[in-house]
């Protein structure tokens, strides 16, 4: 299968979905390319529910509905989205790019714009919990109300350990949070809220036992002294962090620095018609907040629209200005 678009937009968090809102905007045709199932990038993956407290215009808001919000937003540009399939080879030929999914198809864009976050990530496996994979034990908390009056334990330390936890206090009928150490990588207002409630949070010690028949009903945990608890748990979730990774674009010949793509002040990487905006990228005092990745990819679109039309001009007026 083959497919033509102005722009290609690989990668649906966020800085995507507002890339694909002001493409049209712009007049260009647009298609989206992400790996994941849906729509919204690392936020739908990973907190759809957790309150973001720094996006402008937002005193709070929440994933789902930001981005609810963002996909609204998008679909004002008419796109085509390729879901569940990902970028594999990328080739500049003539006047356009040529990229191949892993499904087989190839999409020939006038522009490309990167915009894959983090890359393709992968849970960090919790050890004692091999073969309890939809038995019980998750790495993803999409919705909150799935939990409700059960025993919940959480493994992890960062934010989304406490993240969830804390919205899960009033939930579920228990909530046990278990770290291997007494310090914590978590906001500080948020492991102080934490502690303040009734979640029981059990430090240097680690989850070595899921027990259950056909799903989990408990687990034991190993303090670093060699005691042995048990807690209920009809929902272990093991909150470890991602592995990232780039995958196929590593192989594509673009300038990275670590994980990340160099771009200049336009968001163009070093290969010919291929930008990138949001996480994904690096340059001098780059700050990776979801605020800066809408103005980055703002800029990648109008620099592309250049690129694709020499007769257009970067700024193309405010949208608010009218016809």
């Amino acid at each position: 299968m083959s497919h033509q678009t102005d722009l290609l937009i690989v990668g649906a968090g966020p800085a995507g979905l507002f890339a694909t809102y002001y493409a049209g905007f712009r007049g260009l045709s647009v298609t989206v390319v992400d790996s994941l199932p849906e729509l919204g990038g690392q936020i739908s993956a990973l907190y759809p529910e957790k309150a973001i407290l720094d996006v402008a215009g937002f005193p709070e808001v929440s994933g789902r509905a930001l981005v609810a919000n963002l996909v609204e937003q998008a679909a004002s540009a008419s796109p085509t989205y390729f879901l569940e399939r990902t970028a594999v080879t990328l080739a500049n030929r003539d006047e356009t790019v040529v990229v191949g999914l892993d499904d087989g198809t190839t999409i020939e864009a006038k522009a490309v714009i990167l915009t894959a976050g983090i890359g393709k990530f992968t849970p960090r496996a919790l050890p004692a919990g091999d073969g309890w994979e939809g038995r019980g034990l998750t790495f993803f908390v999409p919705s909150f109300t799935e939990y409700a009056d059960k025993d919940v334990v959480i493994v992890g330390g960062g934010d989304s350990a406490f993240d969830w936890a804390f919205h899960l206090r009033d939930i579920a009928r228990s909530v046990t949070l278990v770290h291997r150490r007494d310090a914590f990588r978590a906001h500080q207002a948020t492991v102080d809220a934490v502690l303040a409630s009734d979640v029981e949070v059990i430090t240097k010690a680690q989850v070595t036992r899921l027990v259950g028949e056909t799903s989990v009903r408990s687990v034991e945990i190993t303090t670093n002294d060699g005691e042995v608890l048990t807690r209920p748990a009809d929902a272990v979730i093991a909150a470890l962090g991602f592995i990232a990774d780039l995958g196929a674009m590593q192989q594509w010949g673009l300038d990275l620095d670590k994980r990340h793509i160099v771009v200049d002040t336009a968001m163009r990487t070093n290969l010919p018609r291929v930008f990138a905006a949001g996480d994904i990228t690096e340059y001098p005092g780059k700050v990776r907040l979801i605020a800066v990745g809408f103005g980055e990819a703002a800029t990648a679109v109008n620099n592309a629209a250049v690129t694709i039309d020499p007769a257009a001009h970067v700024f193309p007026g405010h949208s608010s200005e009218g016809s």
